[in-house]
């Protein structure tokens, strides 16, 4: 059984890290109503941005397709994986590897490459994949230019024919307490076919449409991705905070049963020192 010393030096041990969880975990809750806001600030302007382009490529000229919609026989890979730079956040990271593995898996025919963001995927793929890129240091200065070089390095190598399929894995933000998993085909872009009874849209261009389109899939692209790292760190703190919640409790509740343990053994160490007082008494009194 631990001596009474062990027990107290648990408790204050336990007592220190929930002053680490619990400070942690006001962090993140200050950090993701910014973080929050900027996403559902960026999602309108990204499905707008997306429906533009298919209304303006639905009236183009089939024949006058982006290079960044030309399908091509699928021999090479790009998964750009999300993660963050720290731990202590739950599943958040290990759900993101869970389906990059996953990927691997159903992709095996072709060759991958992984492009991380996020120090957590790059530590868990650099040693059984071919890493692209790491751009990890994004996070020290996360804007929409950062994520835009990246985008614009990725778009360089598939116009080059370096990968005929890019996919983007992330978590997307629904909630402080709820994160899905998500892939996306960042390139090519998909294009939906004309609907049954389309809508007749009477566009003026100026310049041309192929010029607008020329324009406006890149900066969609580059959009595209910049949404996704910021759904990535929202539901970072999202994950984080109720991780550290969870951490909090749990220490709080260990806590409260050393304290009776404590409590209890330091009662029988003072019942048997009583005893032993009386005892002495006792044998005192009959010699």
């Amino acid at each position: 059984m631990a001596n009474l010393k062990e027990i107290r030096g648990r408790i204050t041990s336990i007592s220190s890290t929930m002053q680490i969880t619990r400070a942690m975990k006001m962090v993140s809750a200050a950090k993701l109503k910014k973080a929050q806001d900027a996403i559902v600030m960026l999602r309108p302007y990204s499905e707008k941005l997306q429906e533009i382009i298919q209304n303006v490529n639905s009236s183009s000229d089939p024949d006058q397709v982006s290079i960044y919609a030309q399908k091509k026989e699928v021999k090479k890979v790009l998964f750009i994986a999300v993660t963050s730079n720290r731990g202590l956040a739950g599943a958040f990271n290990s759900n993101i590897v869970k389906e990059l593995n996953i990927q691997f898996q159903n992709n095996s025919q072709y060759e991958i490459e992984v492009l991380t963001i996020g120090k957590k995927a790059y530590d868990a793929v650099r040693r059984s994949r071919k890493v692209y890129s790491n751009d990890s240091a994004i996070f020290e200065n996360l804007n929409f230019d950062s994520v835009a070089n990246v985008t614009e390095g990725v778009m360089k190598s598939f116009r080059e024919g370096a990968f005929d399929e890019v996919y983007v894995i992330y978590n997307k933000f629904v909630n402080a307490a709820t994160q899905e998993v998500t892939t996306e085909q960042l390139l090519p872009i998909s294009m939906p076919e004309n609907q049954e009874a389309p809508v007749e849209t009477d566009y003026i261009f100026e310049p041309n449409r192929a010029e607008i389109l020329d324009n406006l899939i890149p900066k969609s692209i580059k959009t595209q991705l910049f949404k996704a790292v910021l759904d990535s760190v929202a539901s970072e703190h999202g994950a984080r905070m109720t991780a550290m919640h969870k951490a909090t409790d749990n220490a709080q509740e260990l806590k409260n049963d050393l304290v009776i343990f404590y409590n209890k053994a330091r009662q029988a160490a003072i019942t048997n020192e009583i005893l032993e007082i009386v005892s002495g008494a006792e044998a005192l009194k009959n010699s």
